[in-house]
């Protein structure tokens, strides 16, 4: 039998009705960093997907990159993610959330002036938005081996928070230049101690990351995003490929959910086959992602080079996503003056299928 996106799968512990991944995206829909009513209808909309993966959620308060992204540290958050995984699960859907520290992408401006951090002092090329308007980024601070110590016991207890809001698992950031990446990649680690260094040191605060995570909730309830190949945010691997390999062999040993590979770069800079070394080298399920069709992606699973391919925009403007590629009907174009805009427009009011 072919494998296609409309077939079941088992993800880990989790039983997906089908291949289709809603990939991880930031929308600033959290005044306050506090999810709400709005978020949860929006993620129930789009319930048919086999599996739903949040927005970047903070694991520690003061380290927002957009403002308005959740949190998952206060009680208050917790109780506000209820709101979500309650009308998910009463959809039948299931869904996983991304916990997340954002490093030297969180600016001062953002975070009532607290400094950025990360591996090393070397800061993002270039601006951001802040409440002043763009600016440029900060020279972040080289973390204590103290500070990063107590990073992972946040993304612990991360793990803790998202399951009491009753989330079917979490997925760990490891990409797009966020903290665990700008320790993963040397552009941004010139680190000399046990976190800088060799492919082995630069892993070790993801090891440390997943070895936790994985304490609280077990290896089959948890997934990593990586995206090796991604220069976004100043970000870079001299080697790419040996980098996904050393990787993927490392992960091996976690039994995780699954992987999410990122298979290009945002820009286009760097380019090479990561998907294909990933397929020989992890031994898990590979979930694969960044400007798949449906038409590819079925091809994809078909010829055993991935397990289930997670699409962005496409489910973002389209809720029925899965019964509209099913039916072969159009689809809705998405709107990106609406991505980061606050309310309901541009959110939950793209329209569903008509009969």
């Amino acid at each position: 039998m072919t494998t296609t996106l409309f077939h079941p799968v088992k993800l880990g512990a989790v039983e997906l009705s089908n291949r289709f991944v809603m990939a991880p995206l930031t929308r600033t829909r959290a005044p306050g960093h506090q999810p709400n009513a709005l978020m949860a209808e929006y993620y129930a909309q789009r319930a048919s997907t086999g599996l739903l993966i949040t927005e970047c959620t903070m694991v520690t308060e003061g380290t927002s990159a957009f403002g308005d992204d959740p949190g998952v540290y206060s009680a208050e958050q917790i109780e506000g993610w209820k709101l979500t995984t309650k009308a998910v699960h009463e959809k039948g859907g299931r869904i996983f959330m991304q916990i997340w520290h954002a490093g030297r992408a969180a600016h001062p401006l953002l975070n009532d002036g607290k400094e950025a951090v990360s591996a090393s002092a070397i800061a993002i090329d270039g601006e951001t938005h802040t409440p002043e308007g763009k600016k440029p980024y900060t020279v972040p601070r080289a973390l204590t081996v103290a500070e990063i110590k107590d990073i992972v016991a946040d993304f612990r207890q991360a793990a803790i928070n998202a399951k009491e809001a009753g989330f079917d698992g979490v997925e760990i950031h490891g990409a797009n230049g966020y903290l665990i990446d700008q320790f993963l990649r040397e552009s941004a680690n010139q680190r000399t101690d046990e976190y800088g260094g060799s492919l082995e040191n630069r892993a070790r605060l993801l090891t440390e990351v997943i070895e936790a995570v994985t304490d609280v909730l077990g290896s089959d309830r948890v997934g990593l995003r990586l995206s090796p190949l991604n220069s976004f945010q100043s970000m870079k691997e001299s080697d790419p490929v040996e980098w996904t390999r050393f990787l993927c062999e490392h992960l091996n040993r976690f039994n995780l959910a699954y992987l999410h590979l990122m298979r290009a770069d945002f820009f286009g800079i760097q380019q090479a086959d990561v998907v294909a070394v990933a397929r020989e080298t992890y031994q898990g399920h590979l979930m694969v992602n960044m400007g798949y069709t449906p038409d590819e992606a079925n091809q994809v699973l078909a010829n055993n080079q991935a397990d289930s391919v997670a699409f962005g925009t496409g489910i973002l403007a389209n809720p029925d996503f899965v019964e509209r590629v099913k039916a072969g009907a159009a689809l809705n174009e998405p709107n990106p003056n609406t991505f980061y805009t606050p309310g309901a427009e541009g959110y939950t009011d793209y329209p569903f299928m008509t009969a």
